[in-house]
């Protein structure tokens, strides 16, 4: 199958996927709380993707509804509250651009239904017997709930209006567009450090040469400009604003980070003197090479 035609199923599904949420929230029945009921349709659209991973058997059928879901959430919010201001258009500026990096960044690396990210069939064969649960809990249900819980601090944004924008929201708005500029420059750097690497090096340079995964911290960044959005709507909301952010940020941590530090040591003998040299997440000057 040519990725052209792996694309236009993954269109398809997705098309799906929102239909049946569209569906949900116009028809199913209310919980008379908004963002209940749009969670409620973010889970059926992710059953509907799920479906259709199993149907082909490449759960990377979901990597996009990562960044594909939070502006449509975002915009579907603003309608139904029918909320003015100009701190929205900032955040739309922040999200839409998060997520047409992402999802461009996502068509232009995938390429076609043979290729599924490693760490899927990894998961699911290490569940054994019980891989389809997996597959739905880890690999989309999960994914679903941080990304949701990340994206509340929209909804906060959209349900307090009374506040004029102020500093906090340039503050905003710089962390977020910022965020966007070093997962761009970081895919950017490794893109082509791909393209002309030889068998087992290591990559230590550019943005990368500074912290072992800057594209996580970009996207730990976005999510946290999106909390001091919140913050900067509603200071009583502070308690929990930056919840999600900080799922966000253990879910790569304690997950992600792991195992693609453990594939790269598995596969790149010299990638040890990285990790005794770089930081792991934040962007610090690296320590000199032995």
């Amino acid at each position: 199958m040519s990725k052209n035609a792996a694309l236009i199923r993954v269109l398809i599904a997705y098309v799906i996927a929102f239909a049946a949420a569209g569906a949900w929230l116009a028809w199913g029945p209310s919980t008379d709380k908004l963002w209940l009921d749009t969670l409620i349709a973010d889970v059926i659209a992710t059953v509907v993707i799920f479906v259709f991973s199993r149907a082909y058997k490449n759960s990377s059928f979901y990597d996009a509804y990562w960044s594909v879901i939070p502006p449509a959430i975002f915009v579907y919010w603003w309608i139904e509250t029918e909320a003015e201001g100009a701190r929205l258009w900032l955040v739309l500026l922040v999200i839409s651009a998060w997520a047409i990096r992402l999802t461009g960044n996502w068509i232009f690396n995938w390429p076609g239904m043979h290729h599924e990210d490693w760490r899927y069939p990894m998961l699911k064969e290490q569940a054994g017997k019980s891989e389809a649960i997996v597959d739905f809990a880890g690999i989309h249900f999960f994914p679903t709930m941080v990304v949701f819980a990340a994206l509340t601090p929209t909804y906060v944004v959209v349900t307090n209006t009374g506040r004029d924008v102020g500093w906090l929201d340039i503050v905003a708005t710089i962390v977020g567009l910022g965020a966007v500029a070093i997962e761009f420059i970081a895919d950017l750097q490794l893109y082509r450090f791909v393209q002309n690497r030889t068998p087992g090096q290591v990559m230590d340079v550019g943005l990368w040469g500074w912290s072992r995964h800057p594209n996580y911290f970009g996207e730990v960044s976005f999510w946290v400009s999106l909390a001091l959005f919140g913050l900067a709507a509603s200071s009583d909301d502070a308690w929990w604003i930056f919840g999600g952010a900080i799922a966000m940020l253990a879910m790569f941590m304690f997950a992600s980070i792991p195992m693609m530090e453990k594939r790269s040591l598995e596969r790149r003998p010299d990638y040890q003197d990285v990790i005794d040299r770089v930081s792991v997440f934040l962007p610090l000057p690296p320590k000199a090479k032995r």
